[in-house]
């Protein structure tokens, strides 16, 4: 786990572990402020993965991790 995953969990145990409003609307107020409104540019053939991941869905050709990672381990065998 990478140095900024460690401090997102921490962060998420603590804020879900508290019981302080005030708290909690500090850490809102500082995400609000600190929010920005780029935009994301994707190239065509991201926009097509991105279709095609929603088609997979709407049809149901959806695998589980846990099947994913079984097939992973056969191939790499």
């Amino acid at each position: 786990m990478t140095g900024i995953e460690t401090i997102k969990n921490n962060l998420i145990d603590r804020i879900l572990a508290t019981r302080n409003e005030k708290l909690l609307q500090a850490i809102s107020n500082i995400f609000e402020s600190t929010q920005t409104d780029e935009m994301v540019s994707l190239s065509s053939e991201q926009i097509e993965m991105l279709l095609m991941s929603e088609k997979d869905i709407e049809t149901g050709n959806l695998i589980s991790e846990s099947e994913l990672d079984e097939s992973g381990s056969k191939w790499l065998n």
